[in-house]
């Protein structure tokens, strides 16, 4: 690993202790992804900087400590299921490969698909697959371990509660698409679900369909 890249690693793992995240298998995946790798090039020297960037298709790509302080409330373990809606550039993706075993990836716009697939073929990762299409509805037929979601959505998503294994997870942001969000965390138990609001975030709303032309 170059020297300024592990140095900004070391910065952003010493950020996340101060918060109290001493998650080691976490840590093991931030020190695999590089993130440069899936950051804008006119971003790149902030790379590991606390900021969001913009990026394609009028969208975000969140920081690398709410990233973190996601994962860590997800809670994933090596033979989990994930369904992740909302791809973006793929980083948050590429860290879940680390700590889970198969990923399902949704992505609304075909040009963030098609490049944070590319990303990670370019690091041989094998566990992730990245379709084109409105997560909205999840994959119908198939159960996960975990879902995440990158998109605000007003309330809790009823159309996944079905795709959610038992004792599974959904982690969402529920709140107002123009402010503040609760990133909210779902745990099935039987046929009902504890609620849990976790800390405030600001993300995009989940958008409904997928884009064709982009």
């Amino acid at each position: 690993m170059p020297t300024d890249r592990r140095e900004a690693v070391a910065s952003l793992l010493l950020r996340l202790r101060t918060a109290g995240i001493m998650e080691k298998r976490l840590f093991t995946a931030f020190e695999a992804v590089p993130r440069q790798n899936f950051v804008p090039l006119i971003y790149l020297d902030y790379s590991y900087a606390r900021g969001a960037f913009p990026i394609e298709c009028g969208q975000i790509m969140t920081s690398g400590d709410q990233v973190a302080k996601t994962l860590l409330a997800l809670e994933l373990e090596d033979k989990h299921r994930v369904l992740e809606i909302g791809t973006g550039t793929g980083y948050q993706t590429a860290l879940m490969s680390h700590l889970a075993g198969k990923i399902t990836s949704i992505e609304r716009y075909r040009t963030l698909a098609d490049k944070a697939r590319t990303r990670l073929e370019t690091l041989s990762i094998s566990n992730v697959h990245i379709t084109h299409g409105d997560g909205r509805d999840g994959v119908p037929g198939s159960l996960f371990d975990r879902i995440i979601i990158n998109g605000a959505l007003p309330e809790a998503p009823k159309a996944l509660s079905d795709q959610v294994a038992s004792n599974g997870m959904i982690i969402v942001p529920i709140g107002p698409a123009d402010g503040v969000q609760k990133l909210t965390r779902l745990v099935k138990v039987g046929s009902r679900f504890n609620v849990e609001e976790l800390f405030d975030v600001r993300m995009q709303p989940l958008e409904k369909g997928m884009s064709k032309a982009i």
